[in-house]
């Protein structure tokens, strides 16, 4: 299922798309090859490839979509997936991932791409692009299947950050409706806050303060606010944002495409189990074609850093080809419809909205 378009922007240019080779479990060569998929589905794309020069150099001769559209820059550095985020951010200068961020930092492109590890992407961009004025802690934001309107749920964070405090929580609300309201075309997005049930004494008490201070922003930062939510929710189209800390949105994100597979690998065995049941497969073979692409965790490949001064784009580790261009894709769309200032003048405009009902909430737990 494909990721949706964002309102369209004013950009008469092409959109440039940095984009960090390494890192990611298969490579440069399937990292390339997803470039390769973008290039030819969208003329308008131009990127900024960012590894050892040679050997990208190499993989990109062999991709005619690719000819006179990559800049190659130099990084001969990796960061693994095994390093710490400190470590990146103290001796990463040399990598592809810094490199990749800086030409967000510089203005030469208006979106970064990784497939690296989350935490030292995180960290450098948080190093070189700093926080958007407000913003506490940057979250990742997903797009998630559901029956809802648009097709899809915003959810954050799904992994930026374990820790979320109430405050952390009622920024996440503000920034997640932002992003429903921009790139889902939803006015006035559903807002759902995370818990083990939707009775209101339910939870942590950082939930239940978060709680209070959600729906005392609601109104006016326009977006309703449903309460509290399941995980039963986060597909059923009752919610257009869903709120959590980046622990329990990851764990989610994760046992969804575990599922994902196995729903696949059950379907695949059953199918061929009978000579009938290999006919049964043969003609309902379209509606098994759409129902794959609706499971297919690799269509909507890409998980947005919401809260700093540039877009980010955090692919999947594991990404194939076809997972890199849905990710590229969503790049390209955000790119070309000025999200980062859109996101930047929404934050802003909300931000003495929240620091109001924060200044309110601890005078009331003083008094309490």
């Amino acid at each position: 299922m494909a990721a949706p378009t964002p309102n369209a922007g004013e950009r008469p240019d092409a959109a440039v798309i940095s984009v960090d080779a390494m890192g990611g479990d298969r490579g440069p060569s399937a990292v390339v090859a997803g470039l390769a998929r973008s290039a030819a589905q969208n003329p308008r794309i131009r990127f900024i490839l960012h590894g050892p020069e040679d050997e990208l150099r190499r993989l990109v001769s062999s991709r005619k979509s690719l000819a006179g559209r990559v800049e190659i820059r130099h990084a001969p550095g990796v960061v693994t997936m095994s390093d710490k985020p400190s470590q990146a951010m103290r001796h990463g200068k040399d990598t592809s991932m810094w490199s990749a961020i800086e030409s967000v930092r510089t203005g030469e492109a208006e979106v970064c791409v990784s497939c690296g590890n989350t935490g030292a992407l995180m960290a450098i961009a948080m190093l070189r692009l700093k926080r958007l004025e407000g913003v506490n802690r940057p979250a990742i934001a997903i797009f998630w299947p559901s029956r809802g309107p648009a097709g899809f749920t915003v959810m954050l964070d799904v992994g930026a950050d374990v820790r979320a405090d109430e405050r952390d929580l009622m920024q996440y609300a503000l920034m997640g409706a932002s992003y429903a309201r921009n790139a889902l075309g939803i006015e006035r997005p559903r807002v759902g806050l995370m818990n083990v049930g939707t009775e209101e004494n339910k939870g942590k008490p950082e939930l239940k303060l978060a709680h209070e201070l959600i729906a005392g922003v609601a109104d006016e930062a326009r977006f309703e606010f449903i309460g509290f939510v399941e995980g039963g929710d986060i597909p059923s189209g009752r919610v257009d944002v869903i709120v959590t800390d980046g622990f329990t949105g990851n764990v989610a994100l994760k046992t969804a495409e575990g599922t994902a597979k196995l729903i696949r690998d059950f379907l695949r065995e059953a199918f061929r189990a009978t000579p009938l049941s290999r006919l049964a497969a043969l003609m309902a073979y379209t509606s098994l074609r759409r129902l794959q692409k609706r499971i297919d965790p690799r269509q909507v490949n890409g998980g947005v850093f919401l809260g700093l001064n540039g877009t980010v784009v955090k692919s999947h580790g594991a990404a194939d080809a076809t997972a890199v261009a849905a990710a590229i894709k969503l790049a390209a769309r955000l790119a070309e419809s000025g999200f980062t200032r859109r996101l930047a003048a929404r934050v802003a405009s909300v931000g003495e909205l929240g620091a109001a009902v924060q200044v309110g909430s601890a005078g009331m737990e003083q008094t309490s």
